[in-house]
């Protein structure tokens, strides 16, 4: 095999890439996905567009057939079923757009059916796993403070990790108890925080923000010990710590409080449809999975508390 045709069958033909491009500019406009969703349309088109090229076939032309064989070869990789059924999902929106370009004729994913799966119920931590994760950080000094504040507000408010870094000083109002969050989709909703969290937030704001801040223009929330807006993976690191300092032994990640802060609610009763809001959820069969969870601890209570549990 020559450098051209080691470099062909690791690459998408150039006609794939500019309408996988094409594609994702269709979806920015209309849609206004994320960076990260259109990031994950790409590389799974890419990927099949790799697959093809090395079979001598390019997106436009390959029919159902190569579609098929390309989902058997999947399962053969013993690929996640969820991650065949974006990738299922993402093939369908890219041939209905060059359906309604003019560019095919019929819609190879036409009646294709998901792969069946089995989603996994989302880890979730006790409301003393969480009164002892919260008690951790020794707030006493800045960090330890800034910490606590965090996790406060993680716990209160169900957000999603990477919309809590994110926050800005003009996105929460003490006045109200109200944040302004953008999430997915650059959709904005308005989340309330309870009184413990919103204390723990002006605290931080009157004591510890004051002492990181480097740069008086910065309007990041939760600052780093440089004065920047913390990362993902500062954060990851903190949680982790704590988790073991408060004895925790569960897999542990930022993501499982916005888990717990679901599950907790709904087992003192809230609305399924009131979780959803606040979670920013668009489909409410998201949210259903924490109904799951609700019932396995609803039904453990009762048999540990019945008298014919």
């Amino acid at each position: 095999m020559n450098q051209d045709q080691r470099r062909s069958a690791v690459l998408p033909c150039a006609e794939d890439v500019e309408q996988i491009e094409a594609w994702i500019n269709v979806l920015w406009l209309e849609k206004g996905l994320s960076d990260n969703s259109l990031a994950s349309y790409r590389r799974d088109l890419r990927q099949y567009a790799v697959w093809l090229n090395a079979r001598q076939h390019c997106l436009r032309e390959a029919g159902r057939n190569p579609l098929q064989q390309y989902l058997n070869w999947r399962l053969e990789q013993q690929l996640k079923s969820s991650s065949t059924s974006r990738l299922l999902s993402c093939l369908r929106g890219f041939y209905r757009f060059l359906l309604r370009e003019g560019q095919i004729s019929i819609d190879p994913t036409l009646n294709l059916d998901n792969p069946r799966t089995s989603r996994p119920l989302p880890k979730t931590l006790t409301e003393e796993d969480v009164e002892a994760l919260l008690a951790a950080p020794d707030t006493g000094e800045r960090l330890g403070l800034r910490d606590r504040t965090m996790l406060e507000l993680l716990y209160a408010t169900g957000l999603r990790v990477s919309e809590l870094i994110g926050l800005q000083l003009e996105q929460i109002n003490q006045r109200l108890g109200v944040i302004r969050v953008v999430g997915k989709g650059d959709k904005e909703r308005l989340v309330p925080v309870g009184d413990e969290a919103l204390r723990w937030v002006k605290n931080y704001l009157a004591t510890g923000r004051p002492a990181l801040v480097r740069d008086i223009r910065e309007e990041a929330l939760f600052l780093s010990q440089r004065g920047q807006m913390m990362t993902r993976q500062t954060f990851w690191y903190r949680v982790k710590r704590y988790a073991l300092e408060s004895g925790i032994d569960k897999p542990l990640s930022p993501h499982v409080l916005r888990h717990a802060f679901a599950t907790h609610l709904l087992n003192h009763g809230a609305d399924l449809r009131v979780v959803q809001m606040l979670l920013g959820h668009s489909d409410l069969s998201t949210t259903q999975i924490y109904t799951h969870v609700a019932s396995h601890r609803l039904q453990s209570l009762h048999q540990e508390h019945h008298p014919r549990g």
